[in-house]
């Protein structure tokens, strides 16, 4: 071979290194074309039948859930209050609980320092609900209406026991902070429908009543080692959704229009340059967010519900920032095309005064979810649309310093606690796992966070396994290294 051959030396100089330096414009453009009005929606047929979306990975099997609505209660709902109902409990009121029954099991700082641990059989009543039965608390009455659509997971487990690491765990499959979460991965996977909304978005409702928050920010819904355009776009509970959304005073769409062309030429060409993959999230957020003028105005917009639609949702729907305003404003988006809403809501974390702070906390969201429910099912939307409601772990049956029959308070529970999906594949009107007498360890069917990942990618589209990203040479996936399956039993 000549040294002088140009196509030779062409050859050796076009390392791999040296291909992706150069190609990196085309495949930030390749990016930013999925995001565009044309593309978006016009998902393509291939020879297993599954449709893929332009800009997504795309699912591995046909999806039974094409949305998903997370409703996570912040603190660690107390599942012998609300759903794992236990009578017997009746006649240990203010009796230790036997060794035999909490077996050595790790406590938080808040009761290690108790002498001992008296029983707090729940105070409320419960009914069967439905054709399934299920037992539930008498502060349920609306949700107990759709029973029969939800089904119910009494024997989920956790390793973590304090609020960081579980609620980090929970959403991200790892206690440890920096993961891409749930949301992050279902827009990997799918992609968008709408060009002009995000396919993630996160609300934060306020809670009526507030006397124990935990800590709630970006680092839930992060897309961790994912590109950064699969992370959750936070939208504000008051005030405009998105700050910096409208155009400043005296600055016109046009102007404004010509600007980010400007911004977006000079992105281009130091992504051309430099190839880092953030510039790229940058082009495409900034498009989005030019496009969210008008979409975002028009989403918010609740003049053309029904009053029989508002009246669904319960007495506060048109307040903003409350719970049955925020799972509204979720129906409206995934009737638009957003991928996961992810809704958080505080006050759940009943270490004292549980009894008047459950009350507040099921009257918060009681309406609202038999709304949401009801208004996707009527709209033909409950289908594709996966709810799930939950928290991070449970809560103790002995009570956390003081008892009467009247109050009393749990400390954290990892060992066992209760969750729901209700569409979206899931089986309605199942009634999954159970748990001892004293709700406090599972003795049939448990299903680890890791299993419960798994079920929700599966109803997706997707292998959990197979459904990965490489970082710093692993391939990462959402329930990691250890043993995750799918719980068939929760498939309709």
């Amino acid at each position: 071979m000549s040294p002088h051959d140009p196509l030779a030396e062409l050859g050796l100089n076009l390392t791999r290194r040296r291909f992706f330096e150069a190609g990196s414009h085309l495949l930030g453009g390749a990016a930013l074309a999925t995001l565009l009005p044309g593309d978006v929606g016009r998902a393509a047929a291939t020879a297993d039948g599954v449709a893929r979306v332009p800009g997504a990975v795309g699912p591995h099997f046909a999806p039974k859930a094409k949305h998903v609505i997370y409703l996570h209660m912040v603190g660690g709902p107390p599942q012998q209050d609300m759903f794992d109902y236990k009578p017997q409990l009746g006649s240990w009121y203010d009796k230790d609980l036997p060794e035999s029954v909490r077996n050595g099991q790790r406590l938080t700082t808040m009761t290690s320092g108790q002498q001992r641990f008296p029983i707090a059989p729940s105070v409320f009543t419960f009914d069967r609900q439905g054709d399934c039965g299920m037992w539930m608390c008498e502060l349920l009455p609306w949700t107990a209406k759709v029973a029969d659509e939800m089904c119910f997971i009494r024997s989920m487990h956790t390793e973590a026991i304090n609020h960081e690491p579980a609620i980090t765990y929970m959403q991200t499959g790892n206690q440890i902070t920096g993961r891409p979460c749930l949301g992050s991965w279902a827009s990997y996977g799918l992609g968008s429908l709408n060009a002009d909304l995000p396919t993630f978005v996160v609300l934060v409702a306020r809670s009526t009543v507030v006397e124990q928050a935990q800590a709630i920010g970006a680092r839930l819904w992060s897309s961790g080692f994912l590109p950064g355009e699969y992370s959750g776009v936070s939208f504000r509970s008051a005030g405009d959704p998105i700050l910096y959304l409208t155009n400043p005073p005296g600055v016109p769409a046009d102007l404004r229009r010509k600007t980010l062309d400007g911004l977006q030429a000079l992105n281009e060409r130091t992504l051309a340059r430099i190839g880092d993959p953030e510039t790229r999230t940058r082009i495409a957020q900034y498009e989005m967010a030019f496009r969210m003028q008008s979409s975002v105005p028009e989403l918010t917009d609740l003049s053309n519900e029904s009053r029989a639609t508002l009246d669904l949702y319960g007495e506060q729907v048109t307040k903003p920032g409350s719970f049955a305003n925020s799972v509204l404003m979720a129906r409206r988006m995934v009737e638009r095309g957003v991928r996961f809403v992810q809704i958080y809501l505080n006050h759940w974390d009943h270490h004292g005064n549980l009894v008047n702070r459950l009350k507040n906390g099921c009257n918060d969201i009681d309406h609202p979810t038999h709304g949401l429910i009801a208004d996707l099912k009527n709209r033909g939307l409950l289908d594709e649309t996966l709810v799930i409601w939950g928290g991070e772990f449970g809560r103790t049956v002995y009570s956390q310093g003081g008892l009467s029959k009247q109050n009393y308070g749990r400390d954290h529970h990892p060992r066992c606690f209760t969750m729901w999906m209700a569409g979206g594949g899931a089986r309605g009107g199942q009634i999954y796992g159970e748990t001892d007498d004293f709700s406090y360890n599972i003795v049939k069917d448990p299903v680890h966070i890791r299993d419960f990942h798994a079920t929700v990618l599966q109803l997706l589209g997707f292998d959990h396994e197979r459904l990965t990203y490489r970082h710093l040479g692993l391939d990462f996936r959402l329930t990691g290294v250890e043993h995750a399956r799918v719980i068939p039993d929760l498939l309709a």
